[in-house]
């Protein structure tokens, strides 16, 4: 069974974040067929087939889809994360979903220029990055197993797609689009009362969560380095995936639930406390001037 991720099915909005997920709901690994509920959403790019490349490549793949559904419990990569978020707790159904952080074809979109760091990363860099801010940890070691095995399983992810790398932005082929509404008068009030009436019951009024549902702010839950931090990520991601399987809210409900949960206590991301050691890191590259 899939993990409760970042939201859940009847909690955030009556459904919640599979990473934002309530209900639980199926967990289909890459070595298992797609289900009717995905095909049917019609994805702009090609789901792989499912099968796997023999030997050690098509065990790299496979550690790479369990590392991405049990980041934060999984003896591999538990030690690098710092709160109770799962990479599926964002990206949907493991990364398959083909909007709510899809990672199909995402590979095809590196080496990408980021501004956040200010030069060309490449998907290596994008993967390790999100155990500092999105997982609140420390990042991986550079072409260590975590990072060949969930780099191996975004790659499979994005078989026959066109090579596109992204001279702007880090972000693939089917990055969650913007909202067609500007995101600015935002009203906390209506924001709280959409988080009572649709994500309370699963994250509880403090946002904590539970042990089958994730916290969505506080001290396990991502820190304010990362992407869902910003009101301007969180609500178009909240557009498209909520509620899971059918996404029901307006932009303005989007954008009013993520200016209130961006408004709630969360970690500070300090760069120098989720850098490993020297001797552990390989490069982290970023320009200096990056934070």
């Amino acid at each position: 069974m899939m993990r409760r991720s970042i939201w859940t099915k009847i909690g955030i909005f009556g459904v919640g974040v599979a990473s934002l997920v309530l209900g639980r709901v199926g967990l289909e690994f890459v070595t298992q067929p797609q289900s009717s509920t995905l095909l049917a959403a019609d994805p702009p790019t090609p789901i792989p087939s499912p099968k796997l490349p023999e030997g050690p490549l098509g065990e790299a793949i496979r550690m790479g889809e369990l590392l991405v559904e049990q980041t934060a419990t999984h003896e591999w990569t538990k030690p690098y994360v710092g709160n109770a978020l799962h990479c599926t707790s964002c990206h949907l159904d493991n990364g398959r979903d083909p909007k709510a952080g899809s990672f199909l074809g995402v590979a095809a979109a590196y080496p990408a220029y980021s501004p956040r760091e200010k030069r060309v990363i490449t998907l290596e860099d994008r993967v390790l990055n999100c155990f500092m801010r999105s997982c609140n940890g420390t990042r991986p070691p550079l072409g260590g197993r975590v990072s060949v095995a969930i780099t191996a399983y975004l790659t499979w992810l994005s078989q026959s797609q066109p090579i596109a790398m992204n001279a702007k932005a880090p972000l693939g082929p089917n990055a969650v689009p913007k909202l067609t509404t500007p995101i600015d008068n935002l009203n906390l009030q209506a924001g709280k009362a959409g988080y009572a009436k649709h994500c309370a019951r699963c994250h509880r009024a403090d946002g904590a969560g539970d042990s089958e549902n994730p916290p969505v702010w506080g001290a396990r839950s991502y820190n304010d380095g990362a992407g869902l931090a910003r009101v301007e990520k969180l609500a178009p991601w909240l557009k498209v995936a909520m509620p899971l399987g059918e996404p029901m809210l307006t932009d303005r409900e989007a954008i009013d639930i993520a200016a209130y949960i961006h408004s709630q206590p969360r970690p500070k991301f300090r760069l120098s406390e989720h850098l490993p050691p020297a001797d552990r890191l390989g490069e982290y590259n970023a320009d200096p001037a990056a934070k």
